[in-house]
């Protein structure tokens, strides 16, 4: 590798194809919430559900297949909020946040290396799972932290409801 000084020097750089991940919401303003077991870090967290981007694959297919792969949901309504790099400092992944609304049950088609569990949760609660560090993955505390911070968010505010 090429240092913007000129000089060189030896780097391990993983290379990813992009993965997307998805804020599902309810009718009711709840969370479309998953629960795995990571081995990488030998442990089930909580996260948003999200996936790795096939060959050739359009980024909102790509959302809608994985919600419905891994939650049974799919999504009539989808937008892209924004992109970001996972971990720069090694990994090229660039991960697209979707917001998913107006979702249609259908049956759960996850992968046969997969096992999910799913919950629908109010922000307000996985608000505070990020502060008790109950979720610790990094995409999903993003996730949820852009949408209480934009504008989406003021529709499913539990407060404006009371």
């Amino acid at each position: 590798v090429k240092l913007p000084d000129g000089r060189e020097t030896e780097r391990e750089i993983v290379e990813h194809p992009g993965a997307v991940v998805i804020l599902a919401l309810t009718d009711d303003g709840k969370l479309v919430m998953i629960r795995q077991f990571r081995e990488p870090v030998n442990e089930v967290l909580w996260e948003l559900p999200a996936g790795t981007v096939e060959e050739g694959e359009d980024l909102v297919r790509c959302a809608k297949r994985e919600l419905e792969e891994e939650t049974g949901y799919y999504p009539r309504k989808i937008k892209k909020l924004l992109s970001f790099f996972s971990t720069p400092g090694f990994c090229n992944e660039r991960l697209t946040l979707f917001l998913a609304e107006d979702l249609e049950e259908r049956s759960k088609n996850e992968d046969a290396d997969e096992f999910i569990q799913v919950k629908n949760l109010k922000i307000s609660e996985v608000l505070k799972m990020i502060k008790g560090n109950v979720i610790k993955d990094a995409k999903t505390i993003i996730g949820i932290l852009y949408l209480v911070s934009s504008i989406e968010y003021t529709v499913y505010s539990e407060e404006r409801r009371s």
